[in-house]
């Protein structure tokens, strides 16, 4: 039996990280991932594939409904989505197969199975043929990331009724996609279909979409993507029942007055969230324990009941984010190695990848309102941005959140052009406890989006903006 300082199960974005970290730190290192390639759900069937996708989808939709405007003139584009996905599975394999190269320039053993524990120190590999090894560690860490949730009464055939993993595989596009859930996925999905040419219609049981987020941005996603691509909204509906008729499938829901409403597609894209992945990984015969809601049990620190057994990313508490999952990983890496390292949970931001793309870190102004914090708001509108007015992007905003005494910045919402890359500019800011008016001071390229981040810092310090 092959002895290691650490083995890790599952080899997504957070199990990955880990591995090269604890190889960097001089740790002998086992990476055990059940499928035949490396990543996770985020590379394979997950952030990375979607976003493919959705850049494919936005090249279209722009050359059907911008170029023109813009002064290129294309006759009758046509949607191959046979090349979309071929060109998506392609920037799939790229990505794993850079993975593979890091666990062999780091020295990382990779067993391929389904990995559990036989006990707290020997973990067991069943493999596709058939056959079992086991592998000895003197310490682990459980990666096993999240699977689609779904309704007790839905059954996901992946054929009419599907979750995003088949979304990304469709042969066809949809006449008519249902979505039930307006969360991430459901509508950076929804977003890929509507551009390509369908009817798309949301049906989300909460007064808002996104409700994670801030509920101004929520409010504004949903008039742009209503007002760009056509999407219908169907707010405060409750799911009832879904059925797949051969063609056709039926949703059936109970709207907020108690009445019922019946919609009817050819594809129900299922995306209520994730649950956490712990399904035969003998965790019992670890002694690992999980809380109420089927995760990992641990403490602040990462580790579980069972000494020298951690676990991270979506399979613990906290939001489903491979960017989360990573600095995770490296965190229980230095721990191990008796370093000291921290991480800020208040400062992982948020993204939707629809467009105008959502972006958010810190606290919302719903939950500063709840803890009862006294607070400025600043905001500026990118109908006012040069330099999104040269691109014609001007939908959204970004609203600045700073203490009322200390103006120190305490939320950040974006919802506009390229807002994924530039809420690091807050997160940043607020890693360092910067004031709305340090921003403020701060030089900021002309014309860029960023200027706006800017304006609403200048809007929170003192209403003086200087472009509205």
């Amino acid at each position: 039996m092959e002895k290691f300082d650490v083995a890790i199960i599952g080899s997504g974005p957070g199990g990955y990280v880990a591995a090269i970290r604890c190889a960097q730190l001089g740790m002998k290192t086992a990476l055990i991932e059940k499928y035949n390639t490396l990543g996770g759900t985020c590379l394979n069937v997950g952030c990375i594939p979607s976003k493919a996708m959705l850049d494919s989808s936005e090249h279209y939709y722009n050359a059907v409904h911008h170029f023109e405007e813009h002064g290129i003139e294309v006759k009758n584009p046509k949607v191959n989505l046979k090349q979309m996905v071929e060109r998506k599975r392609g920037v799939v394999k790229m990505t794993c197969d850079g993975i593979n190269f890091l666990m062999k320039k780091n020295k990382i053993t990779v067993y391929t199975g389904h990995g559990s524990y036989v006990s707290k120190n020997v973990i067991e590999i069943a493999k596709a043929d058939g056959s079992k090894e086991q592998i000895e560690a003197a310490k682990s860490i459980i990666a096993t990331g999240s699977k689609p949730s779904s309704l007790p009464f839905i059954k996901i055939d992946k054929e009419r009724i599907i979750t995003s993993t088949e979304a990304l595989e469709l042969k066809e596009v949809p006449k008519h996609l249902i979505v039930i859930g307006g969360g991430v996925i459901g509508l950076e999905l929804g977003s890929v279909y509507a551009r390509l040419g369908s009817k798309v219609s949301v049906v989300e049981f909460m007064d808002r979409l996104i409700p994670g987020m801030d509920a101004a941005l929520g409010k504004e996603l949903q008039r742009v993507l209503k007002k760009n691509l056509g999407f219908e909204f169907y707010m405060k509906h409750k799911v009832t029942g879904v059925e797949n008729k051969g063609k056709e499938v039926t949703v059936s829901a109970d709207n907020d007055k108690g009445e019922k409403v019946e919609l009817k597609g050819d594809y129900v894209l299922v995306s209520v969230g994730r649950r956490p992945y712990t399904d035969n990984l003998g965790l019992d015969k670890a002694g690992v324990k999980l809380d109420d809601r089927g995760r990992v049990n641990v403490d602040d620190h990462l580790k579980t009941n069972v000494e020298g057994i951690y676990a991270i990313g979506d399979v613990v508490r906290g939001a489903m984010l491979a960017h989360k999952a990573e600095e995770e990983g490296v965190y229980v890496a230095e721990q191990m190695a008796g370093q000291k390292p921290h991480m800020n949970y208040n400062l992982i931001p948020g993204v939707v990848y629809t467009w105008p793309e959502v972006a958010a870190v810190g606290y919302t102004e719903e939950q500063l309102k709840e803890q009862g914090k006294k607070y400025k708001v600043g905001s500026f509108p990118f109908k006012a941005s040069g330099r999104a007015r040269a691109s014609m992007d001007t939908d959204g905003f970004i609203k600045v959140l700073s203490d009322e005494a200390t103006d120190e910045i305490l939320g950040v919402h974006m919802i506009g052009p390229r807002t994924a890359d530039m809420i690091m500019e807050a997160v940043v800011a607020m890693e360092y406890r910067a004031s709305a008016e340090d921003i403020a001071r701060i030089c900021h390229a002309h014309p860029t989006f960023t200027e706006s981040f800017k304006e609403a810092c200048l809007d929170a310090t003192a209403k003086r903006a200087l472009h509205i």
